[in-house]
């Protein structure tokens, strides 16, 4: 079987390297240390612009933490997807949980609605489902076309009894793709352990800052911060490594 491989960015070069590299589709994020948020419109046209052979889906999440959002929230997700939408991308990333650990059915139709035939993907959100079987019922009589899921674990490797037992109950009617934590030594054990048909992961390296001049003393960030002169960019020499080493 002919896998299928998501590469997880947060930039345009990593769309670029991701094509080169062999994927098949990218989803597109801002600030994926928060786990990835929507990214800037200028950054989806931007990035349509440079590659002509992947698929571009782009998150549409407005901040870290939960995923129960307010009703100003809600309008803003559901114009981001309108947005990407109207600048051609191939596919949207949406999640929306109840306080109770269920899918919040009636955000996600405003934004299956506003996609408006775009390809959909649940995005990790169902990793925080009180029960994922039930929750992948839902997904299913939504319509949506994939669910991205760790199997509720630290990692797809860790979630993968999971994993499989939901690939098992969705059959055809959804894609249930792992995600997590994936890497060159574990691609093939998940793909063997799931059955899975398309793997989400990220293929990210350091890269120093070009920067010259240099002021350690101020920071961009919260207290819980990154190093300001180191950035991660995408790999395409890991891309190609996972892909390898999944087999197909």
């Amino acid at each position: 079987m002919s896998l299928t491989y998501e590469i997880c960015i947060d930039s345009t070069a990593g769309a670029v390297a991701a094509e080169k590299a062999g994927a098949h589709r990218v989803e597109l994020c801002s600030a994926l240390f928060d786990g990835g948020l929507t990214p800037t419109l200028g950054a989806v046209e931007a990035t349509l612009a440079a590659v002509s052979s992947i698929r571009v889906h782009a998150i549409i999440r407005p901040r870290g933490g939960d995923f129960i959002y307010d009703e100003y929230e809600i309008a803003a997700m559901e114009r981001d997807v309108a947005a990407v939408r109207d600048a051609g991308v191939q596919g949207v990333v949406i999640g929306a949980l109840t306080p109770a650990g269920e899918v919040d059915v009636a955000v996600a139709e405003r934004l299956i609605g506003a996609a408006e035939g775009l390809s959909v993907t649940f995005h990790r959100a169902f990793d925080m489902t009180a029960d994922p079987f039930a929750a992948l019922d839902t997904l299913i009589a939504l319509g949506v076309d994939r669910v991205l899921t760790s199997g509720q674990d630290t990692t797809a490797l860790e979630g993968a009894p999971l994993i499989a037992s939901l690939i098992e109950r969705a059959g055809d009617r959804v894609i249930v793709m792992p995600g997590g934590g994936i890497t060159p030594r574990n691609a093939r054990r998940v793909v063997e352990a799931t059955g899975a048909s398309e793997l989400h992961f990220a293929a990210l390296v350091d890269a120093p800052s070009p920067a010259v001049h240099r002021n350690p003393h101020p920071f961009m960030g919260g207290e819980l911060r990154r190093p300001e002169y180191a950035r991660l960019v995408t790999s395409p020499a890991l891309v190609t490594e996972v892909i390898t080493a999944a087999g197909s």
